[in-house]
């Protein structure tokens, strides 16, 4: 579907992509084929995609799986998508917001090993991510097309600018495998930047148990909330109630951790040692959890 055979099916229907929802089509069915298959889909799948559009990779998802569960929020989109009868026989379309359904319900309830691919509006990419992280157990792995700087910060070192709590969060709970980037050109609208497509694959052995995920997603934005600062200036200004510095000085002695040292410099298992350690500490159980 080129982008001219685009614009004429929304317009018939009087509709235009709509920026708000950061709507951006993919235009290649031999690029969307090229995504499905590196997102090792296969005929005993359940694929759980995010954000129909117009159909073109949920065809391509259901050349290749078993079924295809669909999320569409736009409600002119779902009307174009049943009117047109542009979705194969394998395809369940559910008009809905993927921010507001329970991932990990949906994929529990799948009977079939369940996969997600998606083209993540920009706009709503993080906290998708984050919902997907969640849902972790109960899936595959997911794949999904991005925005390159976002894909970049899952894949940062620590000590690079990119590095930041969505590294510190994903490196702890999964494998992120870089796909191949699209120019604008694959899209439309054109985007004005380059996405990216990455396949996540749950770690074997997980570093963390379920309930530290949040503590320590709560950690690292205070840590990384203040970039400039020392650890323990950042901590103090981003947890709340703040830890005392003596607390924080000692915590960090404990660990081999220079007082100087700033967020960006922490490996990712720092972080957990820094949870678990602060958790045991009296006076900073209620700042490290509450925060």
């Amino acid at each position: 579907m080129s982008a001219g055979e685009i614009r004429a099916l929304l317009s018939r229907h009087g509709l235009l992509a709509r920026r708000d929802l950061g709507q951006s089509f993919l235009v290649d069915e031999g690029v969307a084929a090229r995504l499905v298959e590196f997102a090792g889909v296969s005929g005993q799948d359940l694929v759980i995609e995010i954000g129909t559009g117009l159909g073109i990779l949920t065809r391509a998802l259901a050349a290749r799986a078993k079924r295809v569960l669909t999320i569409e929020v736009d409600a002119g989109l779902v009307r174009v998508l049943r009117s047109e009868q542009l979705l194969p026989q394998n395809v369940e379309l559910l008009h809905a917001d993927a921010l507001e359904i329970d991932l990990t319900q949906l994929a529990q309830a799948a009977g079939d090993p369940a996969r997600v691919v998606a083209n993540l509006p920009y706009a709503v990419a993080s906290p998708l991510l984050r919902r997907l992280l969640e849902a972790r157990r109960e899936l595959v792995d997911w794949s999904v097309l991005l925005q390159r700087e976002v894909a970049e910060r899952l894949l940062a070192r620590p000590g690079t600018r990119e590095y930041g709590s969505l590294s510190v969060l994903h490196q702890l709970c999964v494998t992120v495998t870089r796909g191949p980037d699209l120019p604008p050109r694959c899209f439309f609208p054109a985007p004005r930047v380059v996405s990216r497509f990455v396949r996540l694959i749950p770690l074997k052995a997980p570093i963390l148990v379920p309930a530290e995920l949040c503590e320590v997603e709560r950690l690292t934005r205070a840590a990384f909330g203040q970039r400039r600062k020392t650890l323990v200036n950042a901590l103090r200004g981003g947890l709340e109630p703040p830890p005392s510095t003596e607390t924080l000085l000692r915590v960090l002695a404990d660990l081999g951790i220079d007082a100087h040292t700033r967020a960006e410099k922490l490996a990712p298992e720092r972080f957990v040692a820094l949870v678990r350690t602060l958790r045991r500490v009296p006076t900073a159980v209620a700042a490290a959890g509450s925060a």
